[in-house]
């Protein structure tokens, strides 16, 4: 059971969408996940990149970390390691991530929190699991979506946004029976708070059995949903979707879904950047000079800064 809930009886509701009148997106491609190992050698399961989908611009990468039930000591994270040119978002479902920078900052992202990590010029940072979580074990579920940051904005500074779990917007389906958190970008006129480099929009729907979703959707952003758990169907055509998949669609104006059980998706997509990609590991840039580079200066100790300042969409209204 997802960390933030609400009645969705009380919440601001998505408009209903003609069933003749819109351009629904039809379903292009269904893509597994694969499983891998990461860091310390905790398990997840990742759609893209793949050899069913290589890239889906603007993003880079997703990774479903569980759900899983740790047992004591069982809990493992990815220690140290360096990031330039791109954004990792961490979004904690159920559970706790420590984040550490190589100031000693960072933080802790739990229970419906995301921390946007702006690596930008490059930084230094891990990931773990509370030591109470090491010790006693429990609950442990997120994803962590990597977005690729325009060749203007490789060399920005970087930067972290912490957003709460009170902080997503919250809304319902048209029907009543969907919860829609927004962390990132606009839905019908509602915005995530999420400050994007790259335009996209990122948001978690939780279904009852039965309930339809509906979705304008900008006509120049690409368009994903990936299955966190249960069942349902994509599309005006009905393509079956369960857990570890992701439906990639194709052109039109909205998209649209059904659950068949209770039923958790990410809704993602994006402004594509048509740039070239170089990666290696930790470096997204746009030539391999530019990667060499980053590797040169991550092993000299170049990479990274002495102060990565924490923003919130609190601070922002200030």
């Amino acid at each position: 059971m997802p960390a933030v809930t609400a009645d969705t009886l009380t919440l601001p509701r998505l408009p209903e969408l003609s069933e003749v009148a819109t351009g629904w997106r039809p379903v292009r491609k269904v893509v597994q996940a694969q499983k891998f190992l990461e860091g310390e050698g905790f398990q997840v399961r990742r759609p893209f990149p793949g050899a069913d989908l290589a890239l889906a611009d603007p993003f880079l990468l997703l990774d479903h970390m569980g759900a899983v039930e740790y047992g004591p000591g069982e809990a493992k994270g990815a220690p140290w390691h360096p990031h330039r040119g791109f954004e990792t978002v961490t979004y904690m479902i159920d559970g706790a991530f420590e984040h550490q920078d190589s100031t000693g900052g960072g933080g802790l992202i739990t229970d419906g929190a995301t921390q946007w990590m702006t690596a930008g010029s490059g930084v230094l940072h891990s990931e773990l699991p509370p030591q109470e979580m090491v010790a006693k074990g429990g609950l442990f579920h997120g994803v962590q979506l990597w977005v690729n940051l325009p060749k203007v904005a490789k060399w920005s500074p970087p930067r972290y946004q912490d957003i709460k779990a009170r902080d997503a917007v919250l809304l319902s389906s048209d029907d009543g029976g969907a919860l829609v958190r927004v962390i990132a970008g606009d839905v019908a006129g509602y915005r995530g708070p999420g400050m994007t480099y790259t335009p996209i929009t990122y948001l978690h729907a939780t279904f009852s059995a039965g309930a339809r979703l509906a979705l304008p959707w900008p006509e120049d952003f690409n368009a994903l949903v990936y299955v966190l758990s249960g069942r349902g169907t994509v599309g005006a055509e009905k393509r079956p979707l369960e857990e570890g998949r992701l439906a990639v669609f194709g052109h039109g104006s909205a998209v649209t879904m059904q659950a068949d059980t209770t039923w958790d998706v990410l809704v993602l997509g994006g402004l594509p950047l048509n740039e070239p990609v170089a990666r290696y590991g930790p470096f997204v840039m746009n030539t391999r000079r530019e990667i060499l580079d980053a590797i040169e200066d991550f092993q000299a100790g170049r990479l990274g800064r002495t102060h990565v300042p924490h923003v919130s969409p609190a601070d922002e209204e200030v």
